[in-house]
């Protein structure tokens, strides 16, 4: 048997969050992942100026690639809005290994598979005991599972499926562009460039609307890229999307049940308007550590629930 005061199930950016700011303060906990890293990860990798405050760093300090957005044009109804801002875009591949190796804790490759509670310790699959224990694996996250689906019910009407591709292409158009209402779309897409020739263009929608029409998602994504072919924005090529799905914001105020915590997709904290969930993560990962160090709830109140605030007025957020 293994023994931590901590674990963390999971290793992605709420997690490695999580576990860097224990380690600032004096704990060393231990992170499950069961995947290795670096791994593949697709994502938009919308990076806001609150994540880089809350991680301590500057944009300059961040050592990988980096692209900043002084604007994002939306296209509404077919409208074209240009709005000034500052937004960046990373690549999951080298932000998620950046935090992970940044909070230089143990970490070790495991699927958890069954969780018990044993007076005021947690069990992983018999070969794991802990005092506090950390659910960061996502939206299927088994700490999640055994201690919060009880109590937070998720509501299939916050489900969000997508489809999404990341290639190296050169970039005719390094403006980060979304659209929103085509064909009255119950969500959104996007083309998001990313620096050293990289590209992420993807189409994300809610699944309980998408399944009451008798629509797919494939049929919306196959419409985005025929769009941004008559946009010269892509060429055409042998598309191979890969589709997930995680959570809009859900009613769960507080991420801490006895020792027991959630925080990222495990909780989600992502912003009812566009989805977006590094930010949150990052945040929600920084108040688990805080009230393991010091006592006290996980609220996951006041994590900032629409996207468009930023976007707007990004110095303020």
């Amino acid at each position: 048997m293994i023994d931590a005061d901590v674990i963390i199930v999971g290793g992605g950016p709420a997690g490695a969050t999580c576990a860097w700011k224990l380690q600032r303060q004096g704990i060393q906990p231990l992170i499950l992942d069961k995947k290795s890293f670096p791994h593949r990860k697709i994502c938009a990798g919308w990076i806001t100026p609150c994540v880089f405050r809350n991680l301590g760093i500057t944009k300059e300090e961040y050592p990988f690639g980096l692209l900043t957005f002084r604007r994002i044009i939306f296209h509404v109804s077919g409208l074209t809005i240009p709005i000034p801002t500052r937004q960046y875009s990373i690549r999951r591949y080298e932000f998620d290994t950046w935090l992970l190796q940044r909070a230089a804790v143990p970490v070790r490759n495991h699927h958890v598979k069954h969780i018990k509670k044993d007076g005021n310790r947690y069990i992983i699959d018999d070969m794991f005991r802990c005092t506090y224990l950390v659910g960061a694996g996502g939206t299927h996250c088994p700490v999640f599972r055994t201690f919060f689906d009880v109590i937070y019910p998720r509501s299939r009407n916050g489900l969000i499926v997508t489809m999404e591709e990341e290639i190296k292409y050169d970039n005719r158009d390094t403006t980060c562009r979304l659209w929103f209402f085509d064909r009255k779309f119950p969500g959104y897409s996007w083309y998001v460039p990313k620096a050293d020739g990289y590209l992420n263009i993807g189409i994300g929608a809610r699944f309980a609307v998408l399944k009451k029409r008798g629509d797919t998602i494939r049929d919306y994504w196959n419409d985005l890229i025929e769009k941004l072919i008559n946009l010269s924005l892509v060429e055409d090529r042998e598309w191979k999307p890969r589709g997930y799905n995680y959570y809009l914001r859900q009613p769960v105020g507080n991420g801490r049940l006895d020792n027991a915590f959630i925080i990222g997709d495990a909780a989600g904290p992502a912003t009812t308007d566009m989805g977006e969930g590094i930010g949150p993560a990052v945040e929600s990962g920084i108040r688990a550590a805080d009230a393991i160090a010091n006592g006290g709830d996980c609220s996951l109140r006041s994590i900032r629930q629409y996207s468009l605030i930023s976007i707007l007025f990004p110095w303020l957020t």
